[in-house]
């Protein structure tokens, strides 16, 4: 399987306090890839660096096959884009900004943009200066979709969105893929969001990289363990052990990488499971995060 998006080593320092140091990102081509992180996680700097507007200090970026900075022209051309500050002029009108936009790209679908504007809603004749924050944002996703783009990039495109509008948004983005074979990477900070249409997701922490997996082993493979009778000293774990505490003759382990038949293993290591906890994708989430902030024992 050939690479949308592929980074190694990428790097990038912003003033003192914030440094991407390496980041290798993989994204399948044909995948909707979520970008998990916290707010000032590095996502926004991470997809400048993907599309061009910021020069990396080291590594290499590979976007739809061809290299960053060299051959932006070829990428900027097949990839739709919603940034996460609205970028359009306030007084045109939406059928104005959607001519003006379509002028660019040859591949402009007047009768998709057509048939997304009356689902949003959205009125031709308004001004942009006159559009609510939802429909903002829905007219911005309305522009990138109708380019009929191979890449779609979305820079939080829910945030601050009421959740009416934030349903219609991930609607029309679910109808989209399904027609074609586009790859979108979508970064939020909004956990369950994505996991109704993501099918693999990178998290990121303080410009690192703290996981990169398919959505299924994400929601199945992270669990919390109790475990009792643990000897001072076990090695060769088939799965991640995350973080763990003692109470007592009993400890708790979060891990990463799961599965049923694992069970052997702690019998084989004198340890006695007694219970497996799923979590929840948010739950999940934090304890990656936490398990990034913790220096390696």
């Amino acid at each position: 399987m050939s690479n949308a998006i592929e980074t190694r080593d990428l790097a990038y320092r912003a003033g003192r306090h914030f440094a991407i140091p390496g980041l290798s990102l993989t994204v399948p081509e044909g995948a909707i890839y979520g970008f998990l992180g916290p707010n000032g996680s590095g996502k926004t700097t991470t997809i400048r660096l993907l599309l061009g507007m910021l020069r990396p200090r080291g590594g290499t970026v590979r976007v739809l096959g061809s290299a960053v900075p060299g051959e932006m022209a070829a990428i900027l051309a097949r990839t739709g884009y919603v940034p996460e500050r609205p970028h359009l002029y306030p007084h045109l009108t939406v059928a104005e900004a959607t001519r003006l936009h379509a002028a660019f790209y040859p591949s402009f679908d007047p009768a998709y943009a057509a048939e997304l504007q009356r689902g949003f809603g959205l009125p031709p004749g308004h001004r942009i200066s006159h559009l609510s924050k939802g429909e903002t944002g829905k007219l911005l996703v309305l522009l990138a979709l109708a380019q009929r783009p191979r890449l779609l990039v979305l820079d939080e495109p829910t945030d601050g969105l009421d959740p009416v509008v934030r349903r219609d948004v991930l609607a029309a983005l679910v109808d989209f893929c399904s027609r074609g074979s586009t790859t979108v990477f979508i970064s939020s900070h909004l956990v369950h969001e994505l996991e109704r249409i993501c099918d693999w997701v990178g998290v990121l922490d303080e410009g690192k990289l703290a996981a990169e997996l398919p959505m299924q082993d994400f929601k199945n493979g992270i669990k919390r363990l109790r475990v009792a009778h643990v000897p001072e000293t076990v090695t060769g774990a088939p799965f991640v052990v995350l973080s763990r505490e003692s109470t007592g003759s009993e400890q708790t382990w979060v891990v990463r990488g799961w599965e049923p038949r694992m069970a052997e293993w702690l019998g084989a290591a004198n340890a006695e499971l007694k219970e497996v906890v799923d979590l929840d994708l948010e739950e999940g989430f934090v304890e990656l995060l936490r398990a990034s902030r913790v220096p390696a024992a």
